[in-house]
């Protein structure tokens, strides 16, 4: 892999939409967090907004006086160029991807630099796979999609389970997801996109499917699943048709240590069943005001990107993911939990993931894989060391 010139490049990280809602929450935790020898800057396209938070930053550590700016537009391709050649590591929370995302993994793949973003975009990350992974294996840039609470915990979570049961036989893992938070504009609008492009996103995978190569003496799947009572957790599962199934499969398939046969399925845990049945009308209805242009834009006019839930709001937050892991006569109950999912856990997430890939020894990978493929042991006790749970609740 070529990582000749890191070293010499100005900068270990830089953080690109840096003045968003979930970007202004990143720098703050990296002015609070990374460590002192750390080179990193702000980037964005309004270099006025980016000298408004350099300031606020600097009242959270007073060396945040002297941060780098970088600006750039994420439709001009000659500064994404430049802010690439520059760094080790961008981090860029600039959605929707499938709109805004392209030219940045283009100019990070072409430079060998590490990419990192908080996509929960199917679509965009098939078409990364197919236009920009081989050049980023020749470069040995690494290209890691979902570093937020899309598929971190998801991702990482299948992966601490994974290492609680024996090695070498079929494995079988649910996963049930229970939050209690709010969401952005910027979130809802990514949402209500990938919606809206329902068949772009099944060309899109269709076309992957075509290209990457197959397994040989192995095999893993990720089933949708279907609603259902869980004895093992006491809730109704629904399943959840996010990215983060497709993610632990990716990571499947690249690590043996997930057998020679391993299932994941992915679900949202409701208590109560005239809740579950709501839940799943109003997806419903939304997934379906989602195929209308029209609607679709009304439906984003009403949140604003750059607004979301305000700091007591995201107090209140929580969310948990309980695994039910099963192989080899062996069962175990494991849980990622931690505090508000969307926004003061994201961007922790994904700073996290840039200063690791920045900053500690990690497997010799390149081209586009998964968190845990990428960083595994490192960044989970990263997180760990930073406050999210990760624990065993049970072995039978």
């Amino acid at each position: 892999m070529n990582r000749q010139s890191g070293a010499k490049r100005p900068y270990d990280v830089v953080l690109f939409g840096a003045t968003g809602f979930v970007g202004v929450l990143t720098a703050e935790y990296l002015a609070a967090n990374a460590p002192s020898g750390c080179r990193w800057a702000l980037a964005g396209r309004d270099r006025a907004k980016l000298e408004r938070l350099r300031e606020r930053l600097t009242a959270i550590e007073p060396r945040c006086a002297e941060l780098p700016l970088v600006q750039a537009d994420a439709d001009d391709a000659d500064a994404l160029r430049a802010l690439a050649e520059s760094a080790r590591v961008v981090a860029t929370t600039v959605g929707p991807y499938v709109w805004y995302g392209e030219k940045l993994v283009a100019a990070c793949a072409e430079a060998g630099t590490d990419y990192v973003d908080l996509t929960g975009e199917a679509e965009f990350i098939d078409r990364v796979y197919l236009e920009h992974d081989t050049r980023a294996r020749e470069t040995g840039a690494r290209i890691v999609h979902a570093c937020g609470f899309d598929s971190v915990p998801h991702d990482l979570g299948a992966y601490f389970t994974v290492q609680q049961l024996p090695r070498d036989v079929p494995l079988v893992i649910d996963g049930f997801v229970r939050s209690n938070a709010a969401f952005s504009g910027g979130t809802f609008a990514s949402a209500l996109t990938a919606m809206g492009r329902g068949p772009q996103m099944l060309q899109a995978a269709k076309e992957r499917r075509l290209h990457e190569p197959r397994l040989v003496g192995r095999r893993v799947r990720a089933p949708l699943g279907t609603p259902h009572f869980s004895a093992a957790t006491g809730t109704w599962a629904l399943p959840l048709p996010t990215v983060d199934a497709g993610i632990i499969g990716r990571s499947a398939r690249a690590l043996e240590r997930y057998g020679p046969d391993f299932q994941y399925r992915h679900f949202a845990s409701v208590k109560h069943l005239p809740v579950a049945i709501g839940s799943t009308a109003a997806l419903g209805a939304l997934v379906t005001a989602a195929q209308l242009p029209s609607v679709r834009e009304w439906l984003m006019s009403r949140y604003e990107p750059g607004e979301g839930p305000d700091a007591e709001r995201r107090k209140r937050s929580w969310f948990t993911v309980r695994f039910v892991g099963e192989g080899g006569g062996r069962r175990v109950f494991t849980e990622v939990s931690g505090g508000d999912p969307g926004y003061g856990e994201t961007a922790k997430m994904l700073a996290e993931s840039a200063l690791c890939l920045a900053l500690d020894e990690l497997p010799a990978t390149s081209g586009q894989v998964t968190t845990a493929v990428a960083m595994g042991d490192a960044l989970l006790g990263r997180l760990r060391a930073a406050g999210l749970g990760f624990r065993v609740a049970a072995v039978r």
